[in-house]
């Protein structure tokens, strides 16, 4: 811990909570706040402001401030709608001026970044892909997201990555529509969070280990990490966000699934005797989102 590096402020956007937080690094966060996201993103937004104001005054001046957001998100510098949400499946959130009104407000560079590449820089920087060029981040919480990093950076196209909307296979009898508003049974509207709780009625986190449910989610969320394996061959998996948190089971299916979807196509030691290292929780736990937004703040500088 360095008390002499610049203070940064920190704002993780996600589905359902905002983690605010200010420090210098990692290892040095002076004040963390959790304000829900709700549908209203002037409210927000507003008592996002004001938090980090109130930081201000008790801590002293933010020098940048990182943004990772729930998206989908418009990264393109020179488009006129650079740093807003735009045809997100959060209800209120559609088209919100998020990264330049803060901007506005504070006066200070603004790293902005979906929250799942803001997962994986920090994973990458201060957790369990350190030294990593090339990996990724799940994250299987209210949404699912993929945090995909090639070559030390997060793949970017004309947008970025959107692999928690991919088309699967349906598991073998499973005929239910689907959550996701605009695809109905991608990965997103089958294994997702909110999903769940759609199709069953309680949340994810409550079912017990041997529930059917699991069955057809690791079905599908194997499916996405073949995808990853047969894309980009990342060095590392690691599966995060409040679903896998809670049932830390998954993990184990989800390695065996993934090994017999392969069916040795590749010969790697990740996909076999390593695989428990290959496929795991992120280091930085519950923090990795909100540090991923200190990450970007650091870049920004």
């Amino acid at each position: 811990m360095s008390r002499s590096q610049p203070l940064l402020g920190g704002v993780e956007l996600g589905g359902t909570k905002c983690i605010c937080l200010i420090g210098t690094a990692h290892d040095d966060i002076r004040a963390r706040r959790s304000i829900p996201t709700g549908n209203d993103p002037s409210a927000t937004l507003g008592l996002i402001e004001q938090t980090l104001r109130d930081w201000q005054a008790a801590h002293g001046p933010i020098a940048a401030l990182g943004i990772a957001s729930f998206g989908p998100i418009d990264l393109a510098p020179q488009s006129a709608s650079y740093g807003f949400i735009t045809t997100t499946t959060k209800p209120g959130w559609r088209h919100t001026d998020l990264a330049p009104r803060l901007a506005r407000t504070f006066g200070v560079p603004v790293g902005f970044n979906t929250d799942v590449n803001g997962a994986a820089l920090a994973e990458g920087r201060w957790g369990a892909a350190k030294g990593l060029a090339d990996f990724a981040y799940i994250t299987v919480g209210t949404g699912i997201g993929v945090g995909l990093v090639v070559a030390g950076r997060p793949v970017y196209g004309f947008s970025h990555a959107e692999l928690g909307h991919i088309r699967v296979a349906r598991h073998a009898g499973d005929h239910w529509p689907g959550a996701c508003t605009f695809h109905g049974d991608c990965l997103e509207g089958l294994a997702s969070g909110a999903a769940i709780e759609q199709r069953l009625g309680v949340r994810a986190g409550s079912l017990a280990a041997d529930d059917p449910v699991w069955e057809l989610v690791s079905h599908a969320l194997a499916q996405l990490l073949q995808t990853l394996v047969l894309a980009t061959a990342p060095q590392r998996i690691l599966l995060g966000g409040g679903v896998m948190h809670a049932q830390r089971h998954l993990f184990e299916r989800l390695r065996r699934q993934l090994q017999s979807s392969l069916n040795h196509y590749i010969e790697a030691p990740q996909i076999g005797e390593c695989i428990e290292q290959y496929i795991g929780p992120p280091e930085l736990g519950e923090m990795a989102g909100p540090l991923g937004a200190l990450a970007l703040a650091q870049d920004a500088l």
